[in-house]
């Protein structure tokens, strides 16, 4: 049997662990209230009222989790009104969109190296060894993320 109270904690829990990471508070509460909802899709207005805040107070959060393609904006037939829901594999999609990241992290590194006179340097040693690990999640989380989607198909 579903322990609402808990819910709201585990839900206020990550959402703070994820703004412990950078991750937006509010976008955090959001992205949970749709992981932990038994329903396909939620309103703005049905969001708000599970975070004990105004649907207006959400729509950012929303923008937000849509750009990074995390929540799936839909439309309510005869109404106004969207519904937003989470991709199938959410979690999966994110880890995709992580790679590209890497890679720009490990160029701009290399960049750093070249800027602080080589790996001579501590500062060039230290910037080279960021660029070595970008470079490893680059070529690393590919496979990785295949294995998953072997291990978990749709």
């Amino acid at each position: 049997m579903r322990d609402e109270e808990a819910v709201r904690r585990f839900v206020e829990q990550m959402a703070a662990q994820l703004a412990e990471w950078g991750f937006p508070r509010m976008a955090g509460r959001v992205v949970m209230a749709l992981t932990v909802a038994d329903e396909e899709a939620l309103t703005a207005a049905e969001l708000g009222e599970r975070l004990g805040v105004s649907p207006a107070a959400i729509s950012g959060a929303l923008r937000y989790l849509t750009q990074l393609h995390m929540v799936v904006r839909e439309p309510v037939p005869g109404s106004r009104r969207d519904r937003y829901r989470m991709p199938g594999d959410v979690w999966y999609e994110v880890g995709l969109g992580e790679v590209p990241m890497f890679k720009t992290l490990a160029q701009l590194a290399e960049d750093g190296v070249a800027a602080l006179g080589g790996t001579g340097t501590p500062a060039g040693a230290r910037v080279a060894r960021m660029r070595e690990f970008y470079q490893f999640m680059q070529n690393e989380l590919p496979a990785l993320l295949e294995r998953w989607k072997a291990e978990h198909p749709d």
